[in-house]
């Protein structure tokens, strides 16, 4: 599990995953026994924690501002005090004084990423806008000043008035999927992860399009012990919206905690013109075999893409303005690759010497996972635009894509 990452329209989340917590465990209580914390320290952090861990940000916030003037530099403290003031926010009435206390926030958290916090709390923290703006829940001001009063009740760790505030909420705008969402983090928070699964799944009927609620399901199934339940709905997230951090991180920390496989296939580019914009991204990346000489199927590959270059993109999408790369584009030159390699990777022996990613391809196509991969393991910001209308159709070779490729439940079946 991860640090719960904003919503697209509100940065004050809460956090409440469990191996967020654990995290600031491990830190603060090795920050906690260095030899140059004194006893007072030493018990200052421990209930500054635990204050932190049980939700009751804004009691654990000025002990954490008193740690962090004794010590500066320990980003761990500074990280948790500035989600600390983040939540603090939601509880004041003061438009002006909640935009006052999210712009603090935010430069507690510069001042902790100065000092090397790469966490990913502090991306959300970040992500709060340099002005301290918030957007609101809902247009509707009855539905927005719901919300607000719950969010909170939810900040002061009152989470039986903040479910109450959260459902009035959905009764005044049965769609409002935020307040479904929360009122599940609610009951996450007083664990009660049966109920909480409950308004997950209410949530993700609202919009399944969404990773938010997927992930918080798999977070409460997980803590109730069903692994393989979490692992469905880790996966449906990162399927709703894979071109966030926080429905991958959510997957890779329960895949490291449970030890499951994770494989992504890094596919370098090594045709004769490439550009660096052409390489691709990756899940995962580790370093290739030795080059071998596949030449011919990337020259294949780059002569289709230039044929797409010089007409054919015109061609196939004759109401977009300028040229871009598409998920048609790449599938293609890719399956012109595939076609090249085939009879290599048909033969055992010739199979061994081939690049295990590019053997990974051919065994891809054959399964019509290729454009899968290409939306999932090697989208760039111009393929992403086609991932919409390809979910539409074809989420379940989505799904099977990264239960069978990306989680091998056999790990001597990976494809790499």
């Amino acid at each position: 599990m991860t640090p719960r990452s904003c919503f697209p329209r509100f940065c004050a989340l809460r956090i409440a995953l469990l191996l967020a917590l654990l995290t600031a465990v491990v830190s603060l209580t090795f920050a906690q026994n260095q030899p140059t914390d004194d006893p007072a320290t030493t018990a200052l952090r421990k209930q500054a924690l635990e204050l932190y861990r049980s939700g009751k940000f804004v009691e654990a916030m000025p002990l954490l501002e008193k740690l962090s003037g004794t010590n500066p530099q320990d980003f761990v403290v500074k990280e948790h005090w500035a989600y600390s003031v983040l939540e603090y926010s939601a509880t004041l009435n003061d438009p002006a004084e909640r935009r006052h206390q999210r712009i603090r926030a935010r430069e507690l958290a510069l001042e902790a990423e100065k000092e090397g916090d790469q966490s990913d709390l502090m991306q959300v923290l970040l992500s709060i806008p340099a002005d301290g703006s918030e957007p609101k829940f809902s247009e509707r001001k009855d539905v927005d000043d719901a919300m607000r009063s719950a969010e909170a009740s939810f900040a002061r760790g009152d989470y039986d008035s903040a479910r109450v505030g959260y459902q009035h909420a959905l009764e005044l705008d049965p769609k409002n999927y935020e307040a479904a969402v929360f009122t599940g983090d609610a009951y996450f928070k007083q664990k009660i992860y049966d109920r909480a699964s409950e308004w997950f799944e209410r949530a993700v009927a609202i919009n399944p399009d969404k990773e938010t609620a997927y992930r918080y399901w798999g977070d409460s199934l997980a803590m109730a012990g069903r692994n393989s339940a979490a692992r469905e709905k880790y996966i449906n997230a990162v399927i709703a919206e894979p071109y966030t951090r926080a429905s991958w991180a959510a997957l890779r920390n329960w895949t490291d905690r449970t030890k499951q496989p994770f494989n992504a296939i890094l596919l370098e580019n090594k045709s004769p013109s490439k550009k660096a914009s052409d390489r691709g991204t990756s899940l995962d990346e580790h370093s290739l075999k030795e080059d071998r000489n596949e030449a011919a199927g990337w020259a294949a590959y780059d002569a289709t893409r230039q044929v797409w270059k010089d007409s054919k993109f015109a061609k196939e999408f004759p109401n977009e303005p300028k040229y871009r790369r598409s998920l048609k584009e790449e599938a293609e030159a890719l399956e012109a690759m595939v076609t090249v390699l085939a009879p290599e990777a048909a033969s055992m022996k010739k199979a061994e010497k081939l690049d295990p990613s590019l053997l990974a391809l051919v065994r891809l196509d054959q399964d019509g996972l290729l454009e899968s991969f290409v939306l999932l393991n090697r989208a760039d910001r111009e393929i992403a635009q086609d991932y919409p209308a390809y979910l539409k159709l074809h989420r379940d070779k989505l799904y099977k894509y990264v239960d069978e490729i990306v989680l091998p439940r056999d790990a001597g079946k990976s494809p790499r």
